[in-house]
């Protein structure tokens, strides 16, 4: 097994929130998402829910190999909140989250867990791409997202109305008809997108937070056989620095618009012997 891995903060100088870790036999990205400091309702902040969610469940499904991955991603959800439900607001509506990808290997087969909006891409032994996203989130943003889309980047009138977009959001998190997502309930592993593939089928494993697969699914500048030839050939950084340059080439989101110029980018490339 080799693994590859890439992950940039969105800025030079901000807290990366994107985690990601391996070990043999797994694999976890988790993109975390709020909004910093004491307006989460969190003292400790988005980057310590993702990264103390992510250590703790790749602890879990390595430690119990015959344990579901959502059981066990909701026992390291209900781990998280009983460290810090005493000194944090866990009722606050904006609380940190965060979207977890998760995959082990074990008898024969790859296990996966997809909870939100970033992506598992399984390639089989001639390339091909089967792509994994939970896509409820953006389903639900479409309904939603019309004003911002609708004015530049970073402007005063786009961060008013990004705030107003993800306050409509926050109201819709974990209930039925919006989306899930990991948060302070860990009955939101429950509607996880899992199952198990033949090993033997894949050649290998992507696991990719939005702010990397944006290249493909919000700029279109490539698909995902090309995402797959960049891993293989040049690896994460060279896909992270392709979302870069096409970020850095759209900066008011005029030809994309998105709610982030930039964002925190991370990709794991496992590739199976």
């Amino acid at each position: 097994m080799r693994f590859a891995l890439a992950t940039l903060p969105a800025e030079p100088d901000r807290e990366n929130e994107d985690f990601a870790a391996a070990t043999p036999d797994a694999a976890v990205v988790l993109d975390g998402a709020g909004v910093g400091g004491a307006e989460t309702g969190c003292t400790h902040g988005v980057a310590w829910f993702s990264g103390t969610l992510g250590a703790l469940l790749l602890r879990c499904i390595t430690a119990y190999p015959a344990r579901p991955l959502v059981d066990c991603l909701a026992d390291s959800i209900a781990l998280v909140r009983s460290l810090h439900e005493d000194s944090c607001d866990l009722a606050y509506r904006a609380s940190p989250t965060s979207t977890v990808v998760a995959a082990r290997l074990g008898g024969g087969g790859l296990e996966y867990l997809v909870l939100g909006d970033s992506s598992l891409v399984l390639a089989d032994r001639d390339g091909r791409p089967t792509v994994v996203t939970d896509r409820r989130l953006d389903e639900v943003g479409k309904r939603l997202r019309g004003p911002v889309d609708q004015l530049p980047t970073g402007s005063p009138e786009h961060t008013a109305a990004l705030a107003a977009y993800r306050d409509a959001l926050t109201g819709l998190r974990n209930r039925p008809g919006g989306f899930w997502i990991a948060g302070p309930d860990p009955r939101a592993a429950e509607h996880a997108l899992t199952a198990t593939v033949p090993l033997d089928s894949l050649a290998s494993v992507t696991l990719l937070s939005d702010g990397a697969s944006r290249l493909v699914d919000r700029f279109e500048l490539v698909d995902w056989p090309e995402v797959l030839s960049v891993l293989g050939s040049s690896g994460p950084d060279e896909l992270i620095r392709r979302v870069r340059e096409a970020e850095a080439d759209d900066p008011a989101g005029r030809r994309w618009p998105r709610g982030k110029a930039r964002d925190d980018a991370t990709a794991l490339h496992w590739t199976l012997d």
